[in-house]
């Protein structure tokens, strides 16, 4: 569905990620892992669109998207949940919801807002309230239910739990691994190791720009470099 190869991308003459080869099958949830700085925000920002890659390619069921914008790249079918989560504070939480239906005519998008309130009722309950006073779990199902709204088929997150509660944290895995059994195929990345790993069905191991391991969930949380450097374990 979704190929990455021999991506290069450049932060001025900084060489952020070095030839980064990687595959999302359609229905897979698969993790990037890394410590900070080895680059998974970079990879996720250049397949959105919001940096350009200065070799490599990108394609999104055989259709390049390199040099294609954000907006369109957002139309085919991606939708980013950035990391901080980048709500619209000043609006209200519906605002947010139908801002992410910004680029779609269909007749689709009440019955994806009645999806996104299923999926996140607090956020029902919430629906006239001003986004930048909701709690940090609120705004991250608000991040999450607003690129819902663009009905995407692959969703990409960067760091959900970040300063989230551990029950917090239960809950978005949890939420994740619904819209994922609901047809949704998500690109996951994820700091906190052992939750992305027991969720997701592949993932890759990126240091310092380039991919050093990659397989199944089950083979990553085994492997002694995983657990040693990832997972706490000696």
């Amino acid at each position: 569905m979704l190929e990455v190869e021999n991506l290069h991308v450049f932060y001025g003459e900084i060489h952020a990620l070095k030839g980064v080869t990687l595959t999302v099958g359609k229905g897979e949830i698969v993790t990037l892992l890394g410590n900070n700085g080895a680059g998974k925000t970079t990879a996720l920002k250049t397949l959105s669109g919001l940096l350009p890659a200065r070799a490599g390619q990108v394609r999104l069921e055989g259709r390049t998207l390199l040099k294609v914008p954000p907006h369109e790249v957002v139309m085919r079918g991606i939708a980013h949940v950035p990391e901080g989560r980048r709500i619209f504070n000043r609006l209200t939480v519906l605002e947010n919801l139908e801002m992410g239906a910004y680029a779609r005519a269909d007749a689709g998008i009440e019955q994806d807002l009645e999806r996104v309130f299923t999926t996140f009722p607090r956020l029902k309950e919430r629906r006239a309230q001003v986004a930048g006073t909701l709690s940090g779990g609120e705004q991250q199902m608000l991040a999450i239910g607003r690129a819902l709204m663009a009905a995407p088929r692959i969703l990409l997150l960067d760091e959900p739990s970040m300063g989230l509660a551990p029950i917090l944290v239960e809950q978005i895995l949890e939420t994740i691994q619904g819209i994922n059994r609901q047809g949704t195929t998500i690109l996951l990345v994820e700091q906190n190791a052992a939750m992305a790993l027991s969720i997701a069905h592949r993932g890759y191991v990126l240091e310092t720009g380039t991919i050093v391991l990659s397989g199944s969930a089950g083979d990553l949380r085994e492997n002694p470099e995983v657990r040693r450097a990832y997972l706490g374990e000696s």
